[in-house]
């Protein structure tokens, strides 16, 4: 497997003598869609600002292509896309304009980005919204845009956050076969959601996060088979793994 995103022994967080993600080590190779889960609070957001360039590690290093954001920044942010949990957006430009911007950013050629546009527009159904102001648009249109955004630059890493909040039912189906087809093209993924359900028929690998730590990580099958194991007891879905990795290691009822 050719890792496109490594991560190795980060620790990190907001206040230097606290680390708030604890010796953090896996990968993601070409191709691969992960799903990054845990409870609010275990890291998640946190763990994806080391990768992007926002917060220093205290310890580690994050590698995307080979390289870390001190070796070639260049090669490190342009290699990447994010799309955040809420949308940020410029609100005095239109739709089309924030689509041009990223095609310009990402060095994306004029006729490739006049056929992603079209097709963008068309399959998240925002044609008729491309010359409106951002401003305008509903918290379910922007979510929208940054993930058109993010697919009109083809990155070979995409880190998407809660990527279905806002979205009406046809804008997921849209996403997740649009996820499915940029996995099989090779771009490698991460994505954090709480959709378990989702997570179990999408993704290739599970990392699951508890208070800083990866607690386990795999195969959907194999974080299964683990917490069978570990449990004594038939687990039957990732639902039910997560409940026992997570809720049965708490001295409390967690509800």
């Amino acid at each position: 497997m050719d890792a496109v995103l490594q991560v190795e022994e980060l620790s990190g967080g907001y206040h230097p003598r606290k680390a708030i993600i604890k010796q953090l080590s896996f990968s993601i190779g070409k191709g691969q869609l992960i799903g990054l889960i845990g409870l609010n609070g275990a890291g998640k957001s946190t763990t994806i600002k080391h990768i992007l360039g926002l917060m220093k590690p205290q310890s580690g290093k994050v590698y995307i292509l080979g390289k870390t954001l001190a070796d070639d920044s260049h090669t490190y942010r342009s290699s990447l896309a994010y799309v955040p949990e809420s949308p940020i957006l410029y609100e005095e430009m239109t739709v089309e304009e924030h689509l041009k911007m990223t095609a310009m950013a990402y060095d994306v050629k004029e006729s490739n980005y006049k056929q992603e546009l079209e097709g963008l527009l068309k399959r998240y159904r925002m044609t008729e919204k491309r010359n409106i102001l951002t401003s305008h648009l509903s918290k379910g249109m922007k979510q929208k845009v940054m993930i058109m955004s993010a697919l009109m630059a083809k990155p070979k890493l995409l880190i998407i956050d809660e990527p279905f909040l806002g979205l009406d039912p046809l804008g997921i189906r849209s996403l997740l076969k649009q996820l499915v087809q940029l996995k099989n093209e090779g771009t490698a993924i991460l994505m954090s959601s709480h959709i378990l359900s989702t997570v179990e028929q999408f993704c290739d690998g599970i990392i699951l996060m508890h208070k800083g730590e990866v607690l386990v990580q795999g195969t959907v099958e194999q974080i299964i088979a683990d917490a069978t194991r570990s449990f004594n007891g038939q687990i039957n879905n990732l639902e039910e793994a997560f409940y026992h990795f997570i809720a049965e290691g708490e001295s409390e009822d967690v509800v």
